[in-house]
Parts: structure tokens; C-alpha cells; sequence
């Protein structure tokens, strides 16, 4: 059955649907006007995150520099130290060395660096000890506490001494204030000289 409606009614419905859309737009506009919103404060907050990003990123260069800095500084006091820690146990055991004939003024610091590795058989290995170079070559290894590991590398490094200065090594002395038990048996069986204060027992 076909009904069909007047122009009044028609145009009601018109009006009607009219007012739907109008109100849709006006919600579509209000969406719209905070998803603008959400957008610059989104634009707002990158712009910020990145700010912090890059406050972040110039901290972490600036405390690399200064962890540099202070890790050179810690070296070279440390180094400075150890020289002075080495001069005062010798002091400490002046009389002793003197017996030895071995003179002080005469130690001097032996430093090289193996740097293909035909001395030691590792490139780059730093060989670093005392030394007296007069008719006879003595190796001086000077520490406050030595331990099994440092013995064992004395006779590793008077190897790599004579190899380097082709001449033989008359004598090692190892002077400590203290000696570990263990250590100071194996220098012994080495053939090591030991100058120390105590042998100490675990």
C-alpha cells in the first residue's frame, strides 16, 4: 500500500533529519576541536621529550668526557703512589739491599712493551720492574703484599728481560713488606731473592 506524504510532512522530516545532522556536525566539530587539542599538546610533549632526549644525551657525553678525565687522574695518582709506595719499601730495606750490594741511587724503572710479541709471545705485553744494570743485572719486583701470582711471573719477566737487553739476569730479589706462605716457598724453589718484614699464614 503506497502512502504518500504531503509537502508539510516531508518537510518536517527534512527538518527533523536536518537537526540530526547539524547536531552530528557540531559533535564532529567538538571532536574535532579535541583531537586539535590532544594533538598540540601531543606536538607539545614531543617537542619536550625530545628537549630531554637531548639534555640526556648531552649528559652522557659530558660525564664520558669527565669519567675520561677523572680515570686519567686516578692513573697517574695511582701510578704516582705505587712509585712512592716502591721508594719507601726500598728505604724500608736500605740496610738489607746494601748487604746485597745493591746501591738505591742505582735502581732504576724498566719499562718496555713487547709490540709484535716475539719477546713474551703476546703483542702488546708491558713488561715493567726494577732494575740495577751495572757488571752484574738484577731484576728488583718491589710490593707492599706479594702473592703466588707475582712470583710466578718473575721469572716470565726476567725471561722477557734478558731476550730484550740480550744479556742474562744474575739475580731476582723480591722485597715486600709481606709475603703470603705459599708465595714466598715458591720464590724460594724459584731461586728468588726475598727481602720482607713478615711471611704471612693463611
Amino acid at each position: 500500500m503506497l502512502v504518500f506524504l504531503g509537502y508539510g510532512e516531508i518537510l518536517k522530516r527534512f527538518e527533523k533529519h536536518d537537526r540530526k545532522f547539524v547536531r552530528i556536525l557540531k559533535r564532529l566539530r567538538e571532536h574535532d576541536k579535541k583531537f586539535t587539542e590532544v594533538l598540540t599538546r601531543l606536538e607539545e610533549h614531543d617537542k619536550k621529550f625530545s628537549e630531554i632526549l637531548n639534555e640526556i644525551k648531552q649528559l652522557r657525553e659530558d660525564f664520558k668526557r669527565l669519567s675520561m678525565r677523572v680515570e686519567v687522574t686516578i692513573e697517574s695518582m695511582e701510578r704516582r703512589w705505587g712509585e712512592d709506595l716502591e721508594r719507601m719499601v726500598l728505604e724500608i730495606f736500605k740496610e738489607a739491599l746494601e748487604k746485597r750490594g745493591i746501591e738505591l741511587g742505582k735502581v732504576e724503572k724498566m719499562r718496555f712493551v713487547d709490540e709484535d710479541g716475539k719477546i713474551t709471545g703476546i703483542r702488546g705485553r708491558i713488561i715493567d720492574i726494577d732494575s740495577i744494570k751495572d757488571e752484574k743485572l738484577y731484576l728488583i719486583e718491589v710490593k707492599s703484599r706479594a702473592e703466588l701470582d707475582h712470583v710466578e711471573a718473575l721469572p716470565i719477566k726476567a725471561e722477557a728481560v734478558e731476550k730484550f737487553l740480550k744479556r742474562k739476569v744474575d739475580k731476582i730479589i723480591l722485597v715486600a713488606m709481606n709475603v703470603d706462605r705459599e708465595a714466598y716457598n715458591r720464590a724460594i724453589d724459584l731461586g728468588i731473592d726475598v727481602i720482607c718484614e713478615n711471611v704471612i699464614d693463611f
